[in-house]
Protein backbone atom coordinates (compact mmCIF):
# COMPACT_ATOMS: atom_id res chain seq x y z
CA UNK A 1 0.00 0.00 0.00
CA UNK A 2 2.84 2.43 0.97
CA UNK A 3 4.27 1.75 -1.69
CA UNK A 4 1.29 2.63 -4.34
CA UNK A 5 1.17 5.67 -2.65
CA UNK A 6 5.10 6.23 -3.39
CA UNK A 7 4.65 5.27 -6.77
CA UNK A 8 1.44 8.09 -6.88
CA UNK A 9 3.80 10.68 -5.50
CA UNK A 10 6.49 9.75 -7.72
CA UNK A 11 4.48 10.52 -10.69
CA UNK A 12 3.31 13.63 -9.61
CA UNK A 13 5.99 14.69 -9.03
CA UNK A 14 7.24 14.85 -12.38
CA UNK A 15 4.88 16.22 -14.32
CA UNK A 16 5.09 19.41 -14.77
CA UNK A 17 2.65 22.28 -12.87
CA UNK A 18 1.12 23.33 -16.29
CA UNK A 19 0.09 19.85 -17.80
CA UNK A 20 -1.28 18.92 -14.20
CA UNK A 21 -3.61 21.87 -14.31
CA UNK A 22 -4.39 20.78 -17.60
CA UNK A 23 -5.47 17.22 -16.30
CA UNK A 24 -7.71 18.73 -13.73
CA UNK A 25 -9.23 21.23 -16.02
CA UNK A 26 -10.09 18.14 -18.15
CA UNK A 27 -11.19 15.92 -15.14
CA UNK A 28 -13.57 19.04 -13.93
CA UNK A 29 -15.25 19.57 -17.66
CA UNK A 30 -15.78 15.55 -17.68
CA UNK A 31 -17.38 16.14 -14.13
CA UNK A 32 -20.04 18.05 -15.84
CA UNK A 33 -22.64 16.82 -18.30
CA UNK A 34 -23.27 19.26 -20.14
CA UNK A 35 -19.68 19.87 -20.90
CA UNK A 36 -19.20 16.76 -21.53
CA UNK A 37 -21.85 16.31 -24.08
CA UNK A 38 -21.23 19.47 -25.61
CA UNK A 39 -17.33 18.05 -26.36
CA UNK A 40 -17.99 15.16 -27.75
CA UNK A 41 -20.29 16.66 -30.18
CA UNK A 42 -17.85 19.05 -31.26
CA UNK A 43 -15.86 16.65 -31.51
CA UNK A 44 -17.47 14.35 -33.85
CA UNK A 45 -18.34 17.30 -36.08
CA UNK A 46 -14.70 17.76 -36.15
CA UNK A 47 -13.81 14.88 -37.09
CA UNK A 48 -16.92 13.93 -39.53
CA UNK A 49 -15.88 17.41 -41.10
CA UNK A 50 -12.01 16.50 -41.52
CA UNK A 51 -12.07 12.64 -42.49
CA UNK A 52 -15.54 12.62 -44.29
CA UNK A 53 -14.29 12.42 -47.73
CA UNK A 54 -12.63 8.89 -46.72
CA UNK A 55 -16.46 7.65 -46.00
CA UNK A 56 -18.41 9.22 -48.37
CA UNK A 57 -16.22 11.07 -51.08
CA UNK A 58 -19.57 12.69 -53.45
CA UNK A 59 -18.53 15.78 -54.70
CA UNK A 60 -20.47 18.78 -53.53
CA UNK A 61 -20.37 20.64 -56.75
CA UNK A 62 -21.53 17.79 -58.97
CA UNK A 63 -25.20 18.58 -60.68
CA UNK A 64 -27.64 16.10 -61.78
CA UNK A 65 -30.93 18.04 -62.84
CA UNK A 66 -32.78 14.88 -63.22
CA UNK A 67 -32.42 14.52 -59.70
CA UNK A 68 -33.54 18.11 -58.62
CA UNK A 69 -35.25 18.25 -55.77
CA UNK A 70 -35.09 14.88 -54.74
CA UNK A 71 -36.10 13.91 -50.84
CA UNK A 72 -34.75 12.43 -47.88
CA UNK A 73 -34.36 8.80 -48.11
CA UNK A 74 -37.06 8.53 -45.30
CA UNK A 75 -39.66 10.50 -47.23
CA UNK A 76 -41.72 9.25 -50.23
CA UNK A 77 -39.28 9.44 -53.45
CA UNK A 78 -36.22 9.35 -51.82
CA UNK A 79 -32.82 7.56 -52.80
CA UNK A 80 -29.81 6.23 -51.17
CA UNK A 81 -28.47 8.50 -53.79
CA UNK A 82 -29.36 11.05 -51.81
CA UNK A 83 -29.54 10.80 -48.21
CA UNK A 84 -30.17 14.02 -47.21
CA UNK A 85 -31.75 14.65 -50.58
CA UNK A 86 -30.58 16.94 -53.26
CA UNK A 87 -31.04 20.81 -54.15
CA UNK A 88 -32.29 22.90 -57.20
CA UNK A 89 -29.37 22.04 -59.08
CA UNK A 90 -29.39 18.20 -58.42
CA UNK A 91 -26.58 18.43 -55.77
CA UNK A 92 -26.42 16.30 -53.12
CA UNK A 93 -26.95 17.83 -49.45
CA UNK A 94 -25.02 15.62 -47.17
CA UNK A 95 -22.22 16.34 -48.85
CA UNK A 96 -22.71 19.97 -49.05
CA UNK A 97 -23.34 20.46 -45.36
CA UNK A 98 -20.04 18.12 -44.74
CA UNK A 99 -18.08 20.41 -46.65
CA UNK A 100 -19.67 23.62 -45.39
CA UNK A 101 -18.83 22.50 -41.76
CA UNK A 102 -15.04 22.17 -43.24
CA UNK A 103 -15.81 25.89 -43.95
CA UNK A 104 -17.55 27.14 -41.15
CA UNK A 105 -15.18 25.54 -38.38
CA UNK A 106 -12.06 26.82 -40.26
CA UNK A 107 -13.48 30.56 -40.45
CA UNK A 108 -14.73 30.43 -36.61
CA UNK A 109 -11.34 28.90 -35.73
CA UNK A 110 -8.94 30.65 -37.42
CA UNK A 111 -10.68 34.67 -37.37
CA UNK A 112 -10.60 33.66 -33.09
CA UNK A 113 -7.35 33.03 -33.17
CA UNK A 114 -6.42 36.04 -35.31
CA UNK A 115 -8.79 38.20 -32.98
CA UNK A 116 -6.81 36.47 -30.01
CA UNK A 117 -3.42 37.46 -30.92
CA UNK A 118 -4.48 40.73 -31.86
CA UNK A 119 -6.22 41.52 -28.31
CA UNK A 120 -3.19 39.38 -26.49
CA UNK A 121 -0.74 41.96 -27.74
CA UNK A 122 -2.81 44.89 -27.59
CA UNK A 123 -4.22 44.23 -24.47
CA UNK A 124 -1.07 43.35 -22.44
CA UNK A 125 1.03 46.32 -23.40
CA UNK A 126 -1.55 48.78 -22.86
CA UNK A 127 -2.67 47.35 -19.49
CA UNK A 128 1.18 47.24 -18.60
CA UNK A 129 2.41 50.20 -19.52
CA UNK A 130 -0.74 52.49 -19.36
CA UNK A 131 -0.18 56.22 -19.99
CA UNK A 132 -0.53 57.09 -23.86
CA UNK A 133 0.20 53.91 -25.66
CA UNK A 134 -3.15 52.83 -22.85
CA UNK A 135 -5.14 55.61 -24.16
CA UNK A 136 -3.99 55.77 -27.91
CA UNK A 137 -5.26 51.63 -27.81
CA UNK A 138 -8.39 52.41 -25.99
CA UNK A 139 -9.62 54.83 -27.90
CA UNK A 140 -8.91 52.29 -31.21
CA UNK A 141 -11.26 49.96 -28.95
CA UNK A 142 -13.91 52.69 -28.12
CA UNK A 143 -14.13 53.48 -32.63
CA UNK A 144 -13.93 50.53 -33.44
CA UNK A 145 -16.91 49.62 -30.62
CA UNK A 146 -18.74 52.75 -31.84
CA UNK A 147 -18.57 51.09 -35.70
CA UNK A 148 -21.40 48.45 -36.13
CA UNK A 149 -20.06 45.24 -36.55
CA UNK A 150 -21.68 43.92 -39.41
CA UNK A 151 -21.95 47.02 -41.10
CA UNK A 152 -17.99 47.44 -40.81
CA UNK A 153 -17.37 43.75 -41.87
CA UNK A 154 -19.16 44.25 -45.28
CA UNK A 155 -17.76 47.05 -46.07
CA UNK A 156 -14.13 46.04 -45.59
CA UNK A 157 -14.76 43.00 -47.66
CA UNK A 158 -16.94 45.28 -50.49
CA UNK A 159 -13.31 46.79 -50.96
CA UNK A 160 -11.16 43.80 -50.30
CA UNK A 161 -13.26 41.67 -52.50
CA UNK A 162 -14.59 37.87 -51.35
CA UNK A 163 -12.29 35.54 -50.27
CA UNK A 164 -11.74 32.74 -46.63
CA UNK A 165 -8.34 34.68 -46.37
CA UNK A 166 -10.43 38.00 -46.21
CA UNK A 167 -13.23 37.10 -44.59
CA UNK A 168 -10.88 34.97 -41.76
CA UNK A 169 -9.02 38.34 -41.34
CA UNK A 170 -11.78 40.77 -41.96
CA UNK A 171 -13.90 38.65 -38.68
CA UNK A 172 -10.51 38.52 -36.41
CA UNK A 173 -9.49 41.79 -36.95
CA UNK A 174 -12.72 43.69 -36.23
CA UNK A 175 -12.97 41.01 -33.21
CA UNK A 176 -9.95 41.97 -31.20
CA UNK A 177 -11.53 44.48 -28.97
CA UNK A 178 -13.19 41.66 -26.95
CA UNK A 179 -9.77 39.77 -25.81
CA UNK A 180 -8.30 43.41 -25.40
CA UNK A 181 -10.36 44.73 -23.11
CA UNK A 182 -10.37 41.01 -21.30
CA UNK A 183 -6.90 41.25 -21.40
CA UNK A 184 -5.93 44.85 -20.32
CA UNK A 185 -8.67 44.84 -17.04
CA UNK A 186 -6.56 41.44 -15.74
CA UNK A 187 -2.75 42.87 -16.71
CA UNK A 188 -3.96 45.84 -14.54
CA UNK A 189 -5.01 43.88 -11.35
CA UNK A 190 -1.96 41.33 -11.85
CA UNK A 191 0.78 44.38 -12.29
CA UNK A 192 0.51 45.19 -8.59
CA UNK A 193 0.80 41.72 -7.14
CA UNK A 194 4.20 40.67 -5.06
CA UNK A 195 5.41 38.37 -7.33
CA UNK A 196 5.56 40.84 -10.50
CA UNK A 197 6.57 43.58 -7.98
CA UNK A 198 9.37 41.24 -7.05
CA UNK A 199 10.55 40.43 -10.34
CA UNK A 200 10.86 43.99 -11.09
CA UNK A 201 12.85 44.44 -7.89
CA UNK A 202 15.21 41.90 -9.42
CA UNK A 203 15.75 43.75 -12.69
CA UNK A 204 14.04 41.45 -14.87
CA UNK A 205 13.15 42.57 -17.80
CA UNK A 206 9.82 44.18 -18.96
CA UNK A 207 9.67 41.92 -22.10
CA UNK A 208 10.14 38.56 -19.58
CA UNK A 209 7.77 40.03 -16.88
CA UNK A 210 4.92 40.67 -19.44
CA UNK A 211 5.41 37.32 -21.39
CA UNK A 212 6.50 34.93 -18.41
CA UNK A 213 4.79 36.13 -15.18
CA UNK A 214 1.50 37.96 -16.79
CA UNK A 215 0.50 35.81 -19.56
CA UNK A 216 0.22 32.56 -18.21
CA UNK A 217 -2.45 34.26 -14.88
CA UNK A 218 -4.47 35.47 -17.88
CA UNK A 219 -4.81 32.40 -20.38
CA UNK A 220 -7.66 30.54 -18.58
CA UNK A 221 -10.09 33.75 -19.03
CA UNK A 222 -8.99 33.83 -22.69
CA UNK A 223 -9.82 30.08 -23.34
CA UNK A 224 -13.16 29.95 -22.34
CA UNK A 225 -13.94 33.49 -24.05
CA UNK A 226 -12.26 32.05 -27.63
CA UNK A 227 -14.69 29.07 -27.30
CA UNK A 228 -17.83 31.29 -27.02
CA UNK A 229 -16.40 33.61 -29.76
CA UNK A 230 -16.15 30.98 -31.98
CA UNK A 231 -19.70 30.50 -31.88
CA UNK A 232 -20.25 33.78 -32.75
CA UNK A 233 -17.78 34.01 -35.57
CA UNK A 234 -19.65 30.74 -37.18
CA UNK A 235 -22.75 32.84 -37.17
CA UNK A 236 -21.85 36.31 -38.63
CA UNK A 237 -19.79 33.58 -41.51
CA UNK A 238 -22.95 32.54 -42.01
CA UNK A 239 -24.94 35.70 -42.16
CA UNK A 240 -22.35 37.07 -44.65
CA UNK A 241 -22.67 33.89 -46.69
CA UNK A 242 -26.83 34.62 -46.92
CA UNK A 243 -26.39 37.88 -47.89
CA UNK A 244 -23.49 36.85 -50.54
CA UNK A 245 -20.58 38.48 -48.79
CA UNK A 246 -19.01 35.34 -47.29
CA UNK A 247 -17.05 32.88 -48.69
CA UNK A 248 -17.55 33.12 -52.79
CA UNK A 249 -19.44 30.57 -54.87
CA UNK A 250 -19.42 27.92 -55.87
CA UNK A 251 -17.93 26.61 -52.54
CA UNK A 252 -20.63 25.37 -50.22
CA UNK A 253 -21.42 26.99 -46.60
CA UNK A 254 -24.27 26.63 -44.48
CA UNK A 255 -25.22 30.06 -44.82
CA UNK A 256 -25.12 30.25 -48.85
CA UNK A 257 -27.52 26.78 -48.29
CA UNK A 258 -29.92 29.26 -46.64
CA UNK A 259 -30.08 31.85 -48.88
CA UNK A 260 -30.16 29.14 -51.56
CA UNK A 261 -33.07 26.86 -49.90
CA UNK A 262 -34.85 29.81 -48.48
CA UNK A 263 -36.90 30.57 -52.32
CA UNK A 264 -38.11 26.75 -51.92
CA UNK A 265 -39.09 26.48 -48.51
CA UNK A 266 -42.70 25.66 -49.14
CA UNK A 267 -41.70 22.47 -51.94
CA UNK A 268 -38.16 21.55 -50.03
CA UNK A 269 -38.04 21.90 -46.94
CA UNK A 270 -34.79 20.05 -46.16
CA UNK A 271 -32.86 22.90 -48.02
CA UNK A 272 -33.55 24.93 -45.04
CA UNK A 273 -34.47 22.88 -42.21
CA UNK A 274 -31.04 20.70 -42.70
CA UNK A 275 -28.53 23.83 -42.53
CA UNK A 276 -30.18 25.11 -40.25
CA UNK A 277 -29.56 21.96 -37.80
CA UNK A 278 -26.17 22.23 -38.43
CA UNK A 279 -25.39 25.24 -37.47
CA UNK A 280 -27.74 25.15 -34.23
CA UNK A 281 -25.95 21.66 -33.21
CA UNK A 282 -22.45 22.84 -33.94
CA UNK A 283 -23.53 26.65 -31.69
CA UNK A 284 -25.22 24.84 -29.03
CA UNK A 285 -21.80 21.74 -28.60
CA UNK A 286 -19.50 25.09 -28.51
CA UNK A 287 -20.99 26.76 -25.99
CA UNK A 288 -22.22 23.96 -23.87
CA UNK A 289 -18.30 22.95 -24.11
CA UNK A 290 -17.70 27.02 -23.05
CA UNK A 291 -20.07 27.15 -20.17
CA UNK A 292 -18.33 23.80 -18.60
CA UNK A 293 -14.81 24.95 -19.67
CA UNK A 294 -15.69 28.56 -17.77
CA UNK A 295 -16.81 26.24 -14.69
CA UNK A 296 -14.14 24.41 -14.33
CA UNK A 297 -11.09 27.53 -14.81
CA UNK A 298 -13.01 29.07 -11.87
CA UNK A 299 -12.14 28.22 -8.63
CA UNK A 300 -15.18 29.25 -7.04
CA UNK A 301 -17.15 26.99 -8.94
CA UNK A 302 -14.50 23.92 -8.64
CA UNK A 303 -16.10 20.59 -7.30
CA UNK A 304 -19.44 22.12 -7.27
Amino acid sequence: MNSQIIAKTSIFEVISPRLRFMIETLGEVARRPSALIGGIMITAILLTSVCFPLFYGVDPLEQDLLARFTPPVWQEGGSWVYPLGADNLGRDVLSRLLYGSRVSLLVGFAAVLVAELAGIFLGLFSGYYGGKLDSLIMRMADIFMAYPFMLLTISVIAVLGNSIFNLILVLGLSDWVTYARTIRGSVLSLKEKEFVEASRAIGTSHRVVIFRHILPNVISPLMVLGTLRVANIIIWESGLSFLGMGVPPPMPTWGRMLAEGRLYITDAWWLVTLPGLAIMLTILSINLLGDGLRDALDPRLRNI
